[in-house]
């Protein structure tokens, strides 16, 4: 199978490793890629928001699947683009895929669907704005409506902060805030079978503790030791399956990557969001337990077929990113850093790996920071603690100037009683 995966972060990166691995892959490309996606996939330049640009660079290559990985090429419909160009595609259409562009559309399929999400009110006006916020009160929750590269969300205590940000924006949904424990869950679905993926944790906060400013997420582990045992089919129950069923009924279907943020309240399971792709860094952790061959799932779901499949198969073991960030991230970052151990990872330790996100190749042939998010380290290992360590030790190993990490991804999950 002839595979291009549309992209160039981390979580392409994971993808393409994953796919290499996969002794049903022949030949892997990626477009356009970065600096550590090509140790593993052609590389091709390639505009990931131009559909007419990525259906034909999938024609000339002859793929039999291409993989959308981003956001926001989704939204812009590149999928639909492939697909009309008679090449299979996993990633859903341009109107599906309003479920992660949309918040208020999100919303509303949840209310149809009778998914259990926080109460929320879409805002246009200064007024509608002040009236959602003195209805929730502190902590606020504001959302920008469309896509943020992950900086839409605000959750502030700070009335002035939560107000200017819901000014700033032209819709916004403000939504009352859920306590409890965060998880993610994907799905792969073909439109009508929802497979679920195992469940992960990221953590939104730059700093340690979960404090600082929300960013696209600073690391992830899988599985949870602390969550109900239940909770993967009660999701698929009440929150994935109805969602899915819902977006067929209004004739938009959704087949690709369903991605369910939760919060595990004290009144229950709460959607707090949805994507339509694979989240970052959780991806890295999930795929890395995966043992199922990634290629023949994802082209099953784009083919209508997920129904045949076996039940996937998964590691008994852990698995821990974690997030190096370029200096000032999440705020301005500065880039064109060197960046050096790379190598030095995985050499001496086989069950620890580096995968690029904001990386270049300089001129010189010196691997540089290229944005905010650099790169993570992830590693596997029979237990959560085991995984940590050596997460941890491959970040040691990794040497870029100004950067900043967690030194917490993981920490109370790994130590007794949850171990």
């Amino acid at each position: 199978m002839k595979v291009l995966v549309i992209g160039g972060g981390a979580r392409e990166h994971a993808l393409c490793r994953s796919l290499s691995l996969d002794p049903e892959v022949t030949s892997l490309h990626c477009a356009p890629g970065n600096a550590g996606i090509a140790e593993v996939a052609e590389l091709h330049p390639v505009d990931a928001l131009d559909g007419a640009a990525v259906a034909d660079l999938a024609v000339r290559l002859g793929a039999d699947l291409v993989v959308v990985g981003p956001e926001a090429p989704l939204v812009a419909g590149v999928a639909d683009a492939v697909r009309e160009r008679g090449v299979d595609c996993f990633g859903p259409s341009r109107e599906a895929a309003a479920l992660e562009g949309s918040k208020a559309f999100a919303k509303d399929v949840m209310a149809a669907a009778g998914v259990p999400t926080a109460r929320s009110y879409v805002c246009t006006t200064p007024e509608e704005i002040d009236t959602a916020l003195d209805a929730f009160g502190a902590p606020y929750v504001v959302k920008d409506d469309g896509l943020a590269a992950g900086k839409g969300v605000v959750v502030t205590g700070d009335l002035a902060v939560a107000r200017a940000h819901a000014l700033a924006c032209d819709r916004v949904v403000i939504e009352e805030y859920l306590d409890g424990p965060e998880v993610s869950l994907f799905a792969v679905t073909d439109g009508e079978t929802v497979l679920p993926l195992q469940p992960a944790q990221d953590f939104k906060r730059s700093l340690d503790g979960d404090e600082g400013p929300n960013t696209g997420g600073m690391g992830a582990y899988s599985p949870l030791p602390w969550a109900d045992p239940k909770l993967v089919d009660e999701v698929a129950r009440t929150v994935l399956q109805p969602t899915v069923d819902e977006l067929r009924r209004r004739g938009t279907p959704f087949a690709g990557l369903l991605y369910a943020g939760l919060a595990i309240t004290s009144r229950g399971v709460r959607v707090i969001e949805f994507n339509a792709r694979f989240g970052d860094p959780e991806t890295q952790v999930v795929l890395a337990r995966l043992r199922t061959p990634l290629a023949g799932l994802l082209r099953a779901a784009a083919t209508g077929q997920l129904a045949t499949l076996p039940e996937l198969r998964w590691s008994d073991g852990a698995a821990v990113t974690v997030v190096i960030a370029s200096h000032n991230y999440p705020d301005t970052p500065r880039t064109g850093d060197p960046i050096t151990g790379l190598a030095d990872v995985a050499a001496h330790d086989d069950h620890a790996y580096v995968l690029h996100a904001g990386t270049r190749t300089a001129q010189d042939g010196q691997i540089v920071s290229a944005g905010g998010r650099v790169l993570s380290v992830t590693a596997t290992g029979s237990t959560l603690a085991k995984a940590r360590e050596r997460a941890y030790r491959g970040v040691a190993r990794i040497t870029l100037d100004g950067s900043h990490h967690r030194t917490d991804i993981a920490a109370k999950a790994a130590t007794p009683p949850h171990q």
